[in-house]
């Protein structure tokens, strides 16, 4: 016990109005309502960052240490266990995903979460499951089992007299996911066992029904069969918030990974850090398009029309075109942004002040539009007006292609406009002009640029391997690594030596 060890009680009450400390010089309060539903037993998180106070349940916590405590007992058991055994996990977890009587059990509890996710005006536009889901998730899985093996890899050797060194790849422990609502995340997941990591997580509530059926029919089957501990993927089965809470803030993971986007996710990061726990973080999507004085308009055209696809983090969210091509490129995105819309339902666009003079004199900012939300269609205006700032904003459109509009002076105000408000995740410009994409790559903060579509950003599709998660700038540049991760960048470094000449004396360096 330390020397202020008769100063520590349990935390059974929260009065009204009590003051908590945050960030080492401000205070928060106690609400009524918190006051009301703490009861002994239960959790309090504290977020340094921003003072919310996060009240988790004693049941939500006990969830979360058991599927914590069973991946981490996993993770020394998989020590013992072979790479063919892990391989073996993910052919089985994948010939159960193909097997139509699995298969049909998932589809029927998805089929439930959809209704329920509808009922409630929940987007279910990533929920509902598919045929081509079923097959992706399938080819992830067989892509882990036939990706090299991570585990005692040799990164790099550096030869003395008599011995070496070698720098090696070693597991990094339990990693814990808080995913979106959607239930192909679990070959996402999976792969962190290629490196001898095990993975505890939590998926959104929308799809938690459908999570269990898979859990049942395939993760722990193929776990089973392949000899693998049965903690090596481990589900939290709670529908509540405060699981994620409760998950970032336990110091027994060793990486935490968030998907998602906006405050949650940022919020999640905050409370690992606290924890010491390093995270990789979505938070908001959205890729920015410029068309530079250079731009050819023909294929300006073609990559905004494939950018627009569906809804993605990665698809086009803001385009800026500048001024002197403005009168001749505007209407080829609109006419792009039209193109997107026939193969979906409509389309909706927000319009920077300075952008408004080179819209139609009719068809936009007078027309309206049948809109697809989450919670039905809704009929909008066609075009709006909206201030700069709200190029901030990430548009989750569900089936009618949504995004931003701005003008700027040139190439330096475009890139200005991108770090001042863009979530510095996708930036890309359409240019002939090799010395103005090296400017624009080298200003813009974003750790995926390019100079066509946006939507490649993607780990399995630009990598050839199923990615854990995509993580912007938002935060700052990441160290050491890229936007994406993937199951076999979840490693440390382990160093060790190899000696020949037992004579020699290195006693003294």
């Amino acid at each position: 016990m330390s020397e202020h060890g008769d100063r520590i009680a349990p935390l059974e009450a929260l009065p009204a109005g009590m003051a908590v400390p945050f960030g080492g010089d401000r205070l928060t309060f106690v609400s009524p309502e918190l006051a009301a539903a703490f009861q002994a037993g239960d959790r309090l998180v504290v977020v340094q960052e921003t003072g919310d106070l996060l009240h988790v349940p004693a049941a939500v916590a006990a969830e979360v240490d058991r599927a914590t405590a069973a991946a981490q007992g996993a993770f020394s058991a998989l020590s013992g266990v072979s790479d063919a055994a892990i391989s073996a996990f993910f052919d089985g977890f994948a010939r159960r995903i193909e097997d139509d009587q699995v298969w049909n059990r998932f589809a029927a509890a998805n089929a439930a979460d959809v209704e329920a996710a509808r009922t409630r005006g929940r987007s279910t536009t990533r929920l509902a499951a598919s045929d081509a889901m079923r097959r992706d998730m399938a080819s992830g899985l067989r892509s882990w089992r036939d990706s090299p093996a991570g585990r005692g890899r040799v990164l790099e050797t550096i030869a003395h007299e008599g011995w070496s060194v070698e720098q090696v790849s070693a597991p990094l422990g339990p990693v814990g996911f808080v995913f979106e609502g959607r239930p192909n995340v679990f070959a996402d997941a999976a792969g962190v066992l290629r490196t001898g990591n095990t993975v505890v997580f939590r998926i959104g509530s929308d799809a938690l029904g459908c999570a269990r059926v898979l859990m049942a029919e395939a993760v722990v089957p193929a776990l089973a069969a392949a000899g693998l501990p049965q903690g090596a993927m481990s589900l939290v089965d709670s529908a509540e918030r405060s699981a994620g809470w409760a998950m970032f803030a336990d110091r027994r993971l060793s990486l935490a990974v968030a998907r998602g986007s906006g405050p949650a996710v940022a919020q999640l990061g905050a409370i690992a850090r606290q924890s010491g726990t390093p995270v990789s973080l979505h938070g908001t999507g959205g890729a920015w398009m410029v068309a530079d004085d250079a731009a050819d308009a023909g294929r300006f055209g073609e990559v905004v029309f494939h950018s627009l696809d569906r809804k993605v983090c990665n698809t086009l969210n803001v385009c800026v075109i500048l001024q002197s091509r403005a009168a001749e490129l505007v209407p080829v995105f609109l006419q792009a942004l039209e193109a997107a819309g026939r193969r979906r339902r409509g389309c909706r666009l927000h319009v920077v002040e300075g952008a408004v003079a080179f819209l139609p004199s009719s068809g936009w900012l007078d027309a309206t539009a049948e809109v697809v939300r989450a919670e039905g269609v809704a009929v909008e205006p066609r075009a709006d007006l909206m201030p700069e700032a709200g190029l901030a904003r990430e548009w989750e459109w569900e089936d009618t292609p949504e995004v931003s509009l701005a003008v700027v002076e040139n190439l330096d105000a475009a890139i200005a406009l991108f770090n001042r408000h863009a979530p510095r995740l996708v930036a890309t410009l359409i240019t002939q002009d090799p010395a103005a994409l090296a400017r624009f790559e080298a200003g813009v903060e974003a750790p995926f640029t390019g100079d066509g579509f946006t939507r490649w950003v993607d780990g399995q599709y630009a990598l050839n391997r199923p990615e854990l998660g995509l993580s912007n700038w938002e935060g700052g540049r990441l160290f050491a690594r890229g936007g994406v991760l993937a199951g076999d960048g979840v490693f440390t470094v382990r160093t060790r030596m190899r000696q020949v000449d037992a004579g020699l004396d290195r006693s003294r360096p």
